[in-house]
């Protein structure tokens, strides 16, 4: 008789590695090839499944074995799912009888409540078994009757990202899932001892897998339907390949020419393919070969990729306590070089765009270091160059991490709630009229929040969130054209914009047209042209976005 397995997916977020919807991690993919190995008939569940339907617990008793994944090291809000939280994963562990319960993932590292809080670490009661290290390895070990200890041996572990490409298929969302794709674990400037507050370190210097394991996987999750793709789960692509030793080694080009012409081969017509970590510092000291490896990415990505910059600062004395990776004057050259390469737009949008990442409560931090941070946007601004978005969090140090013992948690609150309004009002809006100019037609905008506006997001590395104020429901997709911007968001109207069955309220977001001129449109209708609706409407911007079927 099979065995059977439950994984339940709690979701996680690392420095270099996101699992919640619709990101699917790799820990899940792979702990499914172990066990399907081993002969196990498996089934998948989300934490947001049980949550809507507790009797699934009743399922789950009835397997063999139970594993959950989860953990967060990083503080974030999501739209697609809700991490699972420590309470909810012991309940889980504690509720179930029969099955041999197993538990993996960055929860054991340790947990926090969110972000300005220190994590804990301590015993994690109702489960059988912990996984430490590589939860696909810990598994297989475990499975083995040895010890539960992954090493991140990718001889052995590359294997099972192949056999456990089915498991997408039992994904709430499938097909539109992004796979989360892992080239690699640890980091180079282990060496140094990394960013205080990091937990990459944790798995120890840099190993990476072969670009052929890589195209293998994916030529595997494309087999079972997948079409969307992060090379999410690394410190730093542009290092990709390089081996260990060196804090800031110089990019190879010709290692990611081969990673990113294997996925192509193996994936032809795949809709996303995008990115996620990037060293500033690794540009800004090696700006040819860095260029040269950018170019690489542009060539065989699609557009809309964001290369996520972890530069936390822009205050010098804050960078050189806390060990980052680069000071401000080489993040803003290093915005400049991505700028170059990636700013040029296909279809509208531009091709590829540095993400900034801060993080407040570090050890150094003083009230003048808002005021840097802010001259430091400020100059973005007035050198007219593109960021896709920037991302404020407050620390969460982890047990481990050297900013656990050092950091200055709660004494700036003030100046940072301050901080984060300016930038949401002054540099994010402003910004998102750059880069998403009234008229870019985003495509494929799936709708995850129905109701009188109804809120979606293409498939992709940070995504925009799109706001379209009409009732939709959700799991549509649909092409927005942009009207207009909020500070994190802009809205938009289905493309091309029906004019004729659009209704009064959507009407009056086209540009130009107001509440009152809406009015006047609405009762004229139906227009067989454009100049029957610049006869009522006169000229307005987007007109090469407006429909008149009959």
């Amino acid at each position: 008789m099979t065995s059977s397995a439950v994984i339940l997916d709690g979701y996680v977020d690392e420095p270099a590695c996101l699992g919640v919807p619709p990101y699917l991690s790799p820990y899940i993919r792979t702990c499914a090839g172990v066990l399907s190995g081993r002969g196990y008939a498996v089934r998948y569940l989300t934490i947001d499944g049980l949550r809507h339907d507790p009797g699934l617990l009743s399922a789950m008793d009835r397997a063999d074995l139970v594993l959950v994944i989860a953990g967060l090291t990083v503080p974030g809000k999501y739209l697609g799912g809700t991490p699972a939280t420590l309470t909810e994963v012991e309940q889980v562990g504690a509720r179930l009888r029969d099955p041999v319960t197993v538990l993996g993932g960055p929860v054991l590292f340790g947990s926090s409540p969110g972000g300005g809080r220190k994590a804990t670490r301590r015993e994690i009661a109702g489960y059988d078994v912990l996984l430490s290290g590589s939860p696909a390895e810990a598994l297989e070990e475990w499975l083995g009757g040895r010890e539960p200890v992954g090493r991140g041996d990718y001889a052995r572990s590359d294997r099972w990202a192949v056999e456990g490409a089915p498991v997408i298929r039992q994904h709430p969302d499938y097909p539109r899932v992004m796979c989360e794709i892992e080239t690699g674990t640890g980091c180079h400037r282990e060496v140094s001892g990394g960013c205080s507050f990091c937990t990459e370190p944790f798995y120890g210097p840099p190993r990476f897998r072969s670009p052929s394991a890589v195209a293998a996987e994916v030529g595997a999750l494309y087999g079972e339907g997948a079409r969307h793709f992060r090379l999410g789960r690394q410190a730093d692509l542009l290092t990709y390949g390089v081996p260990p030793g060196q804090e800031f080694p110089r990019p190879d080009p010709g290692v990611l020419e081969a990673l990113f012409s294997g996925i192509r081969a193996q994936a032809p017509d795949l809709s996303t393919l995008h990115i996620d970590n990037v060293n500033p510092g690794t540009i800004a000291r090696h700006e040819e070969e860095s260029a040269a490896a950018l170019a690489v990415i542009v060539g065989h990505h699609t557009p809309g990729d964001v290369a996520a910059f972890g530069m936390e600062t822009a205050d010098p004395e804050v960078v050189a306590r806390n060990n980052l990776k680069a000071m401000p004057g080489e993040v803003m050259r290093a915005i400049e070089i991505v700028n170059r390469i990636g700013a040029r737009r296909t279809d509208g949008i531009p091709e590829l765009l540095p993400g900034l990442n801060f993080v407040t409560g570090l050890e150094g931090e003083t009230a003048e270091t808002f005021a840097l941070n802010r001259a430091f946007l400020e100059e973005v601004l007035a050198r007219g160059l593109l960021v896709r978005r920037v991302n404020l969090r407050q620390l969460m140090p982890f047990p481990g991490t050297r900013a656990y013992e050092h950091h200055t948690l709660g004494k700036h609150d003030r100046e940072f709630r301050r901080f984060k309004e300016w930038v949401r009002q002054e540099f994010d809006l402003p910004m998102l009229t750059r880069v998403f100019p009234a008229g870019t037609v985003i495509r494929s905008v799936e709708v995850e929040v129905a109701g009188p506006t109804s809120f979606g997001r293409p498939m992709g590395s940070y995504p925009i969130l799109v706001g379209i104020p009409l009732t939709l429901t959700r799991g549509t997709v649909l092409d927005a054209v942009v009207v207009d911007w909020g500070m994190r968001s802009v809205t938009a109207l289905p493309f091309p914009v029906d004019v004729n069955r659009l209704p009064l309220t959507a009407l009056r977001w086209l540009p130009g047209v107001g509440k009152k001129r809406a009015g006047a449109i609405a009762a004229a209708r139906p227009f067989r042209s454009l100049e029957e609706f610049r006869s009522v409407a006169g000229t307005i911007p987007l007109e090469g976005s407006l429909s008149f079927p009959s």
